[in-house]
This record gives structure tokens, sequence and C-alpha cells, in this order.
């Protein structure tokens, strides 16, 4: 068994845009994903499952156990469908990772004007006052209706991406699906929650998406967070400060820059 993917609920798909934020460098992705699922009231549709995924479990708000998972919600906003990609941690391993979004891929495969919109943070030695969003992407065209709300000249800024939020567009490129990620500079300090960046990304998507949904919500605690997904981020945290030691480094205005995903 590699990857499981069970569909938990039945949906209609139209000109979707699939929005990935996993735990990574400050969690700038999954907090703005975890964020956007609850003001939205998304609905789980998928359950990604895989003997991959860490061997331990979360206890949950009724006390009692759940596996680690990767899951996609679903939601509508005007005639568009938005999924949102969220989960207790990454795939753990190259091979797994690449498993996991072929698999993902193939689960879309037949629907039409399909988007993929990968979230993740830069890591920087102090916290960003006032953190900028750069975008990449498997095409110029992709990249080019985020030019407006972000900083396309990323070569040299960041080094390799690491896990699903860079190797998922980019295989989604070999099968001509528009792709970008949305890369937010934050502390990169294993225990530090980047809300900020994900405020950031939250105003460059709020703009694609048309919502209205008011960021400043987002509280600088992580309060808008449950219990379970606060537990899923201290065991990343304790993760982190391993990878990072690991990561390739760079240069951003003279000050020293990784990152993780």
């Amino acid at each position: 068994m590699t990857w499981d993917i069970k569909k938990v609920a039945n949906t209609v798909l139209k000109n979707p845009i699939l929005i990935e934020g996993l735990p990574g460098v400050g969690n700038v992705g999954k907090i703005a994903v975890d964020f956007l699922i609850e003001k939205l009231s998304a609905q789980k549709i998928l359950e990604c499952s895989s003997y991959d995924l860490p061997h331990c479990v979360f206890v949950n708000e009724e006390n009692t156990i759940e596996l680690p998972m990767i899951e996609v919600y679903h939601t509508k906003i005007g005639k568009r469908s938005v999924l949102f990609l969220a989960g207790d941690i990454e795939p753990t391993s190259e091979k797994s990772c690449y498993e996991f979004c072929h698999t993902l891929l193939d689960k879309f495969h037949n629907v039409k004007n399909m988007e993929i919109v990968t979230l993740g943070g830069i890591a920087l030695p102090t916290v960003p006052e006032n953190p900028k969003v750069y975008c990449t992407g498997n095409s110029k065209k992709s990249m080019q209706k985020y030019a407006a709300t972000t900083d396309t000249n990323i070569h040299g800024v960041v080094g390799p991406i690491i896990g699903v939020s860079g190797v998922l567009p980019a295989l989604a490129g070999k099968r001509n699906i528009p792709s970008v990620a949305l890369l937010a500079e934050t502390f990169g300090h294993p225990q530090y929650m980047g809300i900020k960046g994900a405020k950031e990304l939250l105003k460059v998507l709020q703009k694609e998406l048309k919502t209205k949904i008011d960021v400043s919500e987002l509280q600088e605690d992580g309060s808008i967070l449950t219990e379970k997904k606060r537990s899923a981020l201290k065991i990343e945290k304790l993760k982190k400060a391993v990878t990072l030691k690991e990561t390739n480094k760079g240069n951003h205005n003279g000050k020293e820059i990784t990152y993780i995903g």
C-alpha cells in the first residue's frame, strides 16, 4: 500500500482551484488553509492515508485518537469549486511525496479547467515586519495572474522548494494543469507560528477567490485553530528543528534565507 485516497462525499466540480496548505516553515500555508476551511465552512470530500505517514496518533477534542491524515475539502464561491488540501503532516520521504502527488493528480485526471495553488514559507533569520509574498509556477502564463499581488522575481531568493508545495505544481505542469506556488516570508524558527505571513497569503487568495473574509479575525496567537490542529503543529515544529539545519541557503537583500516547504 502506498497512498489510499478515499471518497467520503460526492461533489460536482466546476472550474476548480485546488489550494494546498500542508505544514511547513512557519506553517504559513497550513494556517491560511485551515482558516479558509473554517470560515468558508468547507466540507471534507477525500481522505488520504498511507503507511508512509508517521506512526503516531492525535488526541482529538472528543478525547479519542485519530491517525494522521491528509484531507481535501470542498466549497463553492460563486459558480467556482474551491478545494483545500490540508492535513496533519507532509509525506515523510521523497518517494512518498512523489507518489502522493501523482495519486492526487490521478484523482482529478478528468476534471476540466483545473488550477492548483500551493502555499509555503520563506524562512528569514528575524521576524519580518511586513512579509512579502513571492510567486513561482509551472509556466509564465500561470504566474501572470498573480503578478499584481506578489513578487514574481524569485530566482536567487530561495533554494529548492521542498515537499508537496514544490513537487505538486511541477508534476501538474506535465499534465498541462496551470499551477503556482505562493511563498510568504516568515521567521525561520521551528517554534514560530507565521501568522503574519499567513495573513499576507490570505490577502493574495482573497483577490483571486473574490471573497470578503475578514483576515483580521486570524488572531496573532493562532486562536482560529482547533486543538487537534494545534497538536499537529506542535509535532511539525519538533520535526522542523531538525529539518531547518539541513536546508539550502540563499541571499535575500543581504540576509540569510532558506526555504523548506
